[in-house]
């Protein structure tokens, strides 16, 4: 391997991966969050990618903290500075170093394969000798190593202490003795590298002004505040990866802002089922009494819920189902991302079932689609779909701080008052008195007149049970109608004009998105003029099918195997099959634009056309 470059070689500011190999369950989890937010503090915009395997410990983990001086969102799919704490997977780490980058290892123990690239810069720091000698405590021990790593990163990249030094005492609040402790790690980490190596890597940080009026935040969390703002008061979930921790967030916020504090009282309740079908069941339970309820799971989730999202559709009571993706099929992989649930959740559950589904793309659209997703579900008395998946959920993101309207006012569709009520000569549950395929309902307990038997099986309008065809029929084609003037409320689709005139264009969806941006400069650098829509809500409006109309081709950018996404576009828009152009990557690993330019590239060449 080639000795430490000088500072005379090329250097980059802001603009690398650091990527930390450990092993799950020992805490590095703490170390790599300080880093990262000791980089967005110093106003370098910045992204965590956390990849965990699904056992509680012992297997490999990977976090990939990404700086951005640009404001990239996605991974790069790059490695240029890897720190190598397992020793499992020295020689993967190795392989997956970026030609001319650098790997830090624990060279308290020696390392003879490490030296198989040339093209590799070894930096050893004894970390476990330095850590051991320092602490007495063997656990102490294995958690102050991932703070010594801290130290030296800071060393060599030019890392500011003070900004770490402050998010420690942030930390640990008044504990000084974990203050000082976590201080000491990092600080022997950091004198190695100075003393060791002296002369600064070319990757190096530096501040900026690039995060003021930015926050980090993942997306579960940031939909669960949606659900509070929303006036959600109602959730059921049986604990499932990579969802579990939205309902987490649900309940600290609620614990937080919605407990009486004189009383103790609370104003909201949230219960763990035996499993899906009792979670969503309860949930409809309570969307149908009036409470703005949810329910998060994934796709196994969605599956085992089916029968009852058939019911909540047929029997049209409102309610938010998070499905937050993981990798299929069957249980998958439950820890990597994709969107391998689009199809399902449009069409879930038996029959002629359509369903409402909301595509957010960040932490900053989970919060305000999570309060939309409500205002529709009870707007349109039906499930509505807020289609996340783990890299967005479960991810750290940097966004804009949320901002919220105080003369917010809930949608709660039509539902009628007791006066209303009494004032009807007779009350149907499923008459559309207004002609937009929408009925009345109204809640239990407010008027004797207003109550009514919702059926799953077979209902005419007057909520009945009939077999009779004709009426089956009139029902039927209500649901759909009413599913079709959905198209109109859903968020709109975002359109990225490249100013040029266009033969191409890109549509995709959710967690793409950031990719999608990215490939699109590069292309642009290239002379490859392309469009995009970003797709946000489902039924599609007419917008979409305008979009498509106007290029030779699109290409539909997604992550799952079978192209779901393109697949609806065909099953639920008027554009010609041979224009979507399937661009997949279903690998399991957050986004990046290599796939995109790739696959793109690689259709223009078949084609003998690059412009």
């Amino acid at each position: 391997m080639k000795d430490l470059v000088d500072v005379s070689d090329e250097v980059r500011v802001n603009d690398f991966v650091i990527k930390i190999g450990n092993v799950n369950g020992t805490g590095s989890a703490s170390a790599n969050g300080l880093l990262m937010k000791a980089i967005f503090r110093m106003g370098v915009p910045v992204v965590g990618k956390n990849l965990f395997p699904s056992n509680i410990q012992g297997l490999p983990t990977w976090y990939e903290i990404r700086l951005t001086k640009d404001g990239y969102m996605a991974r790069s799919g790059t490695a240029e500075f890897i720190v190598a704490m397992n020793a499992e997977t020295y020689k993967q780490d190795l392989a997956d170093v970026s030609p001319g980058g650098f790997l830090l290892y624990d060279s308290t123990w020696p390392r003879p394969d490490l030296h198989a690239r040339e093209d590799v810069t070894a930096i050893g720091v004894p970390l476990a000798r330095l850590v051991n000698a320092a602490f007495d405590n063997a656990r102490t021990r294995v958690l102050m190593k991932n703070m010594a790593y801290v130290g030296a990163v800071a060393g060599l990249t030019g890392l500011d202490v003070d900004v770490i030094r402050n998010l420690v005492k942030e930390m640990f609040g008044t504990k000084d003795h974990l203050i000082d402790a976590n201080m000491k790690a990092i600080g022997l980490g950091l004198d190695y590298v100075r003393e060791h190596y002296p002369d600064p890597l070319p990757l190096r940080i530096e501040p900026m002004d690039k995060t003021a009026g930015h926050i980090m935040i993942d997306g579960n969390t940031a939909a669960a505040l949606g659900c509070v703002y929303a006036g959600a008061t109602f959730g059921a979930w049986y604990p499932i990866t990579p969802s579990t921790s939205l309902m987490d967030g649900f309940k600290a916020f609620c614990e937080k802002f919605r407990v009486d504090p004189d009383t103790g009282e609370k104003n909201f309740c949230i219960i763990q089922g035996e499993d899906e079908l009792a979670s969503i069941g309860m949930a409809i339970g309570a969307g149908w009494n009036g409470a703005r309820s949810f329910t998060p799971t994934s796709g196994p989730g969605i599956s085992l819920m089916s029968e009852f999202i058939g019911f909540a559709y047929y029997g049209e009571v409102p309610v938010v189902l998070f499905d937050v993706q993981r990798a299929g099929p069957s249980t998958g992989l439950p820890t990597r991302t994709q969107q391998c649930d689009i199809t399902l959740a449009a069409y879930a559950s038996h029959g002629d079932t359509k369903h409402i589904l909301l595509f957010p793309a960040n932490p900053k659209e989970c919060f305000e689609m999570a309060v939309q997703s409500f205002d529709i579900a009870e707007r349109f008395q039906a499930p509505v779909f807020f289609m996340t998946d783990l890299d967005i959920g479960m991810n750290d993101w940097m966004i804009p701080e949320l901002e919220w309207d105080d003369s917010y006012q809930p949608d709660r569709g039509k539902v009628l008052t007791a006066d209303e009520i009494e004032k009807l000569e007779k009350f149907y549950r499923y008459e559309d008195r207004d002609g937009d395929a929408i009925p009345y309902r109204t809640l239990p307990g407010t008027h004797p007149k207003g109550a009514y038997f919702t059926r799953g099986s077979g209902h005419n309008w007057k909520g009945g049970y009939t077999e009779d065809s004709d009426e089956y029929k009139e029902v039927l084609d209500r649901l759909t109608t009413k599913w079709e003037n959905a198209a109109n409320a859903v968020p709109a689709p975002v359109i990225t004009r490249c100013g040029q005139d266009a033969r191409r264009a890109i549509i995709s969806v959710g967690g793409c998105d950031g990719a999608v941006l990215e490939a699109l400069d590069r292309f642009a650098e290239n002379g490859v003029n392309l469009d995009y829509l970003r797709v946000r809500g489902f039924p599609f409006n007419a917008e979409v099918d305008h979009f498509i109309d106007q290029y030779d081709e699109v290409f539909v950018v997604e992550q799952n195997r079978d192209g779901q996404l393109r697949s609806l576009l065909v099953n639920e828009t008027e554009a010609p099959k041979h224009k979507l152009v399937s661009i997949l990557d279903y690998a399991g690993m957050a986004a990046n634009p290599k796939f995109i330019i790739e696959g793109i590239s690689a259709h223009l060449e078949a084609l003998g056309d690059v412009a």
